[in-house]
């Protein structure tokens, strides 16, 4: 079929799923409500990366008020990432199965639900509980809402598949800053009495964007077409591209008979798909990378409070500001620099410069070690933002496309929720030991976490593959 522009006025014949794909890919669909959905799935994305931040700066307080030692401090850190562990595995079949609508639907009252809950905990292990809904809520999320962002952008140019999908990043960073805004303002709000409670207040509002975007949800969200033309239902994604887009969409009268998806198999065997000849080494290669960035950004990124305040020797208004400063003028800048170059660049140059920046970066603070003057303090907090800005443009913004954009419509959600669910693997033993670690090893921690950007680097020079501008569903068939 043309991959011609469209108007609302013009009828565009649908015949199969790949023409579908095809509009989407081509950029010929075009709508406000498609663009809507792409910020709404960004939204979710902001709500990850802030509930997951959200206990950094208080797990002191949190230490002192429920008496936690340093594996009771990891438990409460990790609770959220193995949450997310199985968040994931079953998210990402679900997305497959029921579709990318209905999941996000259900994730967002996961949000709501565990911020309340988190803070009104009154003991460690009802917050224990509360963080692992919270992280099952998160791990749910990041498939369906890289699918939306692949599954609602064109291929190639400006608004593709890479672009959105590395698109995640700063909205990640603009996340976890805000939390720090939102920690800075109760900080002077509340009375200095009452600043064991920050982290309460904090956690609670994380319930407010998740509301917000289950208010407007009726309007504008809608089925990926893709997915539903790969179920076999034309129809509706015919309505959905005239819904979405304003493309005025008929199935063909020609069209293919393809019977709904029954999906049969199911379970084990659709997981088995990842590990076919075809997707083996991607799979494993999207894996690795996963858990190099995901091990090394847990430890510096959620860290971050402790490394300024212990390590560095900070007070709180510092260990704050430096915190804020770091994620908006490093985190953020690099975030978006990723989504500049993603087309242009790639994803493979792009990951392979941001591991060897974090590697560079993680020694030269072991070197440093605990700095005593304010030259030696401002060179550790330069090699943070470093790290923090070649994770944001590098692996940070861009493992996302390996899991992604490698795998076709059909297996897209299962291929995300593996990766996740590995990859909450890394966050969780990085949450768990990095405040054991740091406690026992102070900034030799650094040398330890230095080993995650390396393994990275070796899993990228294995294979050079390029998920930019790779169109899965032509592949397939």
């Amino acid at each position: 079929m043309s991959a011609q522009p469209v108007t609302e006025r013009e009828p565009v014949l649908i015949r199969s799923a790949r023409d579908v794909t095809e509009l989407v890919n081509s950029g010929a669909a075009r709508g406000s409500h498609a663009r809507m959905i792409v910020l709404l799935a960004l939204g979710g994305i902001f709500l990850d990366a802030y509930d997951l931040t959200s206990l950094a700066y208080g797990i002191t307080d949190i230490r002192e008020q429920f008496q936690l030692g340093p594996a009771g401090a990891g438990a409460v850190t990790a609770s959220i990432s193995v949450g997310a562990i199985f968040g994931a595995w079953l998210g990402g079949h679900l997305v497959d199965r029921l579709g990318r609508y209905r999941v996000f639907m259900a994730d967002m009252l996961f949000f709501v639900v565990s911020a309340i809950g988190c803070a009104v905990a009154p003991n460690a292990e009802v917050l224990v509980f509360f963080r692992f809904l919270m992280g099952f809520g998160v791990g749910m999320d990041i498939p369906v809402a890289m699918a939306f962002l692949a599954e609602f952008s064109r291929l190639r140019g400006r608004g593709s598949k890479g672009s959105r999908t590395a698109a995640w990043s700063p909205a990640w960073y603009v996340a976890t800053s805000a939390c720090y805004v939102v920690i800075m303002a109760l900080y002077f709000l509340l009375p200095e009495a009452h600043h064991d409670l920050l982290w309460r207040f904090t956690v609670g509002f994380g319930a407010v964007p998740a509301i917000v975007i289950l208010l407007v949800r009726k309007k504008y969200m809608n089925e990926s077409p893709s997915w539903a033309a790969d179920q076999g239902d034309l129809e509706r994604a015919a309505h959905i591209l005239r819904r979405s887009y304003g493309v005025n969409a008929v199935v063909a009268d020609d069209a293919e008979a393809k019977a709904p998806r029954t999906r049969e198999t199911g379970g084990l065997r659709d997981f088995a798909r990842l590990f076919h000849r075809r997707y083996r080494s991607r799979t494993l290669q999207a894996m690795v990378i996963g858990l190099g960035q995901t091990f090394g950004y847990n430890a510096v990124a959620y860290g971050l409070p402790i490394i300024i305040a212990s390590l560095l020797g900070q007070g709180a208004l510092n260990t704050i500001s430096a915190s804020l400063v770091l994620n908006l003028v490093f985190a953020v800048t690099g975030g978006l620099l990723g989504i500049r170059l993603a087309n242009s660049a790639g994803a493979w140059p792009m990951t392979v410069a941001g591991f060897a920046t974090q590697f560079v970066a993680l020694v030269a603070l072991a070197l440093i070690g605990k700095p005593s003057e304010t030259a030696w303090v401002l060179a550790a907090l330069f090699m943070l933002g470093a790290f923090m800005f070649a994770q944001a443009s590098g692996p940070g913004a861009h493992f996302m496309s390996f899991a992604s954009l490698s795998y076709p419509t059909s297996m897209r959600g299962m291929g995300i929720g593996f990766n996740q669910g590995m990859v909450r693997v890394g966050a969780t033993l990085s949450l768990f030991f990095f405040p054991v670690l740091s406690s026992a090893l102070a900034t030799g921690v650094f040398w330890v976490i230095a080993l995650a950007p390396a393994m990275g680097l070796v899993a990228l020079l294995a294979k050079r593959w390029e998920p930019v501008g790779y169109d899965a569903d032509a592949a397939q068939g």
